[in-house]
This record gives C-alpha cells, sequence and structure tokens, in this order.
C-alpha cells in the first residue's frame, strides 16, 4: 500500500514542506517523514508511511506536553515520524494541523473531549430504514458533523426491510435541509452510484451510526472485499452488536478513504452550539421574531416558535428535542467552566511549588 491511496495529495506535500522546515527549526528534530494514522489499537498505532504500512507510538516527548488526550495523535491524522532503524517501530514525534475533528463528549461524569477522527471531508450518517430508525438520533448526529467542520451526507440504509421508502426519505429531509439523502440496500446493490460521488480522489469519508445500522456492510459493499466484519442484529428490536471494535482506514477505489467507526447507541454531544445553530436552523430562524430575546419557547408570552408548532409548521417533538439539546450543552458548558476553575486552582498551586523547588515545566520546542 502506498501513502498516496490514503489520502496523501499534491496539496499536502506542499503543506508537509512549509511545516516541516517550521518545525525542524524549533524542535532540533531533523530527518522527519510524514504519515497517517490508518489504525489505532491502543498502546500502538498503524501508520502508513512512503515506505507502506508501519507500526509506531508517541514518542515521551509528545506525551509529555500534551495533557488532553484530544490532542494526542488520532485516526486520520497526518504525523511527523522518525524511523530510529529499519526494524524498530516508527516514533511520532508531532501531529500536524487538523483540518477538522469529529467529537463527542465522553462517556462518565467528567467533561471532555473524546475525538473519533480527523481530517474527514464527508461524513455518512447512517441510519437503517427497520426498527432502529430514528430521527432524534439523526438530529443529535447532524449536530456532531456540522460541529466537526465535515460535509454530512444522510444514508438511509437497508431500503429493503422499509415498506414506505418515500415517507422516511421526507421524514430525513424535514430534520436535515439542505442535506443530501441517499437511499440504499446493499443486499439489492442499490444506492451505490449516489454514495460513490463522494468518493473522490484524496477525499476521507467516515461513517458513523447505531451498531446495526449496516456501516461496516457499506464498507465492504464500497471496497468491492470483505475487509470489515459483520453480524446479523436481532429480529425483534433490530438492534446489532459492535461488529467493529476500533476505528481503521480502509483505502477503496479512486484512491478515496474510507472510515469506519464502532456504532454508537448513546451519542454525548461536544458542541459549541454551532451545530446546533445548523441543524435546528428552521426553529432558530423562527425564534428571532419571539417578543423576548431570551425566550425559552416554553410558555412566554408572543413566542414564535410555539405559534409555529400550533400552526404545523414545526412538530412539536423536533422543537423538545431542541430544547433538550440546549439544556444537555448549557449543562455541559456549566461542567467545563467548573472543570477550568478547578484547572486553573490547581496550576496555580503547583506553580507556587515549582517555584519554591527551584524547577519549572516548561518544555522547550
Amino acid at each position: 500500500m502506498s501513502i498516496h491511496q490514503y489520502g496523501w495529495s499534491d496539496e499536502w506535500n506542499s503543506y508537509w514542506d512549509q511545516w516541516k522546515q517550521s518545525f525542524e527549526e524549533r524542535a532540533g528534530h531533523s530527518q522527519l517523514r510524514p504519515a497517517r494514522l490508518i489504525a489505532d489499537y491502543g498502546q500502538k498505532v498503524k501508520l502508513i508511511t512512503m515506505d507502506g504500512e508501519r507500526w509506531g507510538a508517541a514518542s515521551g516527548k509528545l506525551r509529555h506536553i500534551i495533557d488532553d488526550p484530544a490532542e494526542m495523535p488520532a485516526v486520520g491524522d497526518w504525523v511527523a515520524i522518525s524511523t530510529p532503524d529499519g526494524v524498530s517501530d516508527a516514533v511520532i514525534h508531532a501531529v500536524l494541523p487538523r483540518k477538522s475533528r469529529i467529537s463527542r463528549q465522553a462517556a462518565g461524569f467528567e467533561t471532555k473531549e473524546q475525538l473519533i477522527a480527523t481530517n474527514v471531508d464527508t461524513l455518512f450518517l447512517v441510519n437503517a430504514l427497520n426498527h432502529d430508525f430514528n430521527m432524534r438520533r439523526l438530529e443529535r448526529y447532524l449536530i456532531m458533523a456540522w460541529n466537526s467542520g465535515v460535509n454530512p451526507v444522510v444514508v438511509l440504509s437497508k431500503s429493503d426491510l422499509c415498506d414506505d421508502v418515500e415517507a422516511r426519505i421526507a421524514e430525513a429531509e424535514g430534520v436535515a435541509p439542505g442535506v443530501p439523502v441517499i437511499v440504499i440496500s446493499a443486499l439489492q446493490n442499490e444506492g451505490r452510484e449516489q454514495l460513490e460521488a463522494f468518493l473522490q480522489p484524496g477525499c476521507t469519508v467516515a461513517l458513523t451510526g447505531s451498531s446495526g445500522s449496516g456501516k461496516s456492510t457499506i464498507v465492504n459493499w464500497l471496497s468491492g472485499t470483505e475487509v470489515q466484519l459483520t453480524q446479523d442484529v436481532r429480529e425483534e428490536d433490530s438492534r446489532g452488536r459492535h461488529t467493529t471494535t476500533h476505528r481503521q482506514l480502509f483505502p477503496i477505489a479512486k484512491q478515496a478513504v474510507l472510515l469506519d467507526t464502532p456504532g454508537m447507541r448513546e451519542l454525548n454531544l461536544w458542541d459549541d452550539s454551532t451545530g446546533v445553530a445548523h441543524t435546528f436552523a428552521d426553529i432558530t430562524d423562527i425564534a428571532q421574531k419571539c417578543r423576548f430575546a431570551d425566550c425559552k419557547h416554553k410558555g412566554e408570552a408572543g413566542c414564535a416558535v410555539e405559534e409555529a408548532v400550533q400552526t404545523g409548521r414545526l412538530s412539536e417533538s423536533r422543537v423538545n428535542n431542541y430544547r433538550k439539546m440546549q439544556r444537555e450543552l448549557e449543562y455541559q458548558a456549566r461542567k467545563e467552566a467548573d472543570r477550568r476553575r478547578k484547572d486553573g486552582r490547581t496550576s496555580t498551586t503547583s506553580g507556587r511549588r515549582d517555584q519554591r523547588s527551584g524547577w519549572r515545566r516548561d518544555v522547550e520546542w
């Protein structure tokens, strides 16, 4: 395999030449080479280099200076590596600036970002046309996509299991205005050409969706070979098991790259309000006509949003989900602010202790 099959282009090559010179002057490294992180297995990662695939790991210095896990090398990243010899693992010294980053709120009580993938151009939001069809979940995925700086595409999979496809298309278009909606059936080989239109040379396309939505099947279908394991879903509720256990890039025809991700039953948002504004643009536009600028759209006089619900311009379930997303993100923002205040106090205390002990934590680049 060649690095060019994983998205390396003249544009990246030109950028690399400029970045490498600046980085080497600051860091004192020489003979760095570009690579892309194509799979993450925990302690080690798989890289594609100019010479083919190679195992690698972050340098001790890189791990020391990065205190945010979301800034560590992730699948999709272009990185700078050195190869001490022809046998040892490659050493990752730096991550090149990312042009996009797909994130979510990490599971657990702590407010922190969990990075899913980077340098993605298009995100396929896969939703199966069976019992697991859920527009509220699709809205969450749209928020994640818009906030990540990628182009979303709604993919309605398993159309052979649906009796009223047109109605489902209308529902999807209703919550994703202006976003392409593609109906496919890998079993019947329908919709492939529409998907392949997004697989242009050098492009990276990621797939996300709940377990059992058919992401791994789509990867195999578009690749023309069984590169991913697949499992059947339970017939009674259409729920699937986590077939994909790690993130990995797969090169396909036309020199595009596909990224499969583990299924997410629950998607906790990591958002800066950009994604909400895009996803619920119809509601935010109408909200500008509310009598009060701080209207919560819950019983206030002169609320244009509630009026739109009463007249049928907006669905009540969509507005309720919009309110839920706002509450969730407001709660997340408060937790993040509390964490930053605590980190600030900890840093101040640590700094005083460092001064007393006569050493500093600064790392020279």
